[in-house]
């Protein structure tokens, strides 16, 4: 049984974990996820070959099948694949982005607070990071559809109709 607070405790298997040795367990589950991912990530990615507990084969490279066929117990393991649930639910899309950018994110973190950083700083820091992103977004790479032209519009129509979310 393990159960974990936000004041970074936990509780796991009746011993008391906490601080910089508890954060290492959850960035180990998170890298865990990310590492089991990364290698069918991209245009280049492979093909993993999962087999369940009656045996049926499943070959994929698809972050949101793999993560699905997962069965975790580390509450940090369990947050990502919410994560990437949530992602596929909302976007249907980018599940393998998701893992690899949130492990990435807690690595960072965590190399954050052994330099001495406080979490709320680090977290102030991503929250301040990520309204910069959306704006810089919002502000460099849009672009109003009066700007395109016909044919770019007809790609990128093609283009939606031939991705994953509507071949489903």
């Amino acid at each position: 049984m393990q159960s974990q607070n936000f004041a970074g405790t936990a509780l796991i298997a009746g011993k008391r974990k906490k601080g910089l040795n508890l954060r290492a367990e959850n960035l180990h589950a998170v890298m865990s996820i990310a590492n089991l991912v990364r290698s069918s990530f991209g245009p280049m990615g492979l093909d993993k070959l999962l087999v369940d507990d009656i045996g049926e084969i499943l070959i994929t490279n698809d972050g949101a099948t793999i993560v699905d066929q997962l069965d975790v117990k580390h509450p940090a393991s369990k947050l990502i694949i919410q994560l990437t649930q949530l992602q596929n639910k909302e976007v249907g899309d980018g599940t393998t982005s998701v893992v690899l950018i949130a492990a990435e994110l807690v690595s960072t973190a965590l190399n954050l607070i052994k330099h001495g950083l406080h979490p709320s700083t680090i977290i102030s820091g991503y929250k301040l990071a990520s309204k910069e992103a959306v704006s810089f977004i919002k502000r460099e790479m849009t672009h109003s559809i009066s700007q395109l032209g016909d044919q770019v519009l007809v790609n990128i129509a093609k283009t939606s109709i031939n991705s994953k979310v509507l071949s489903m």
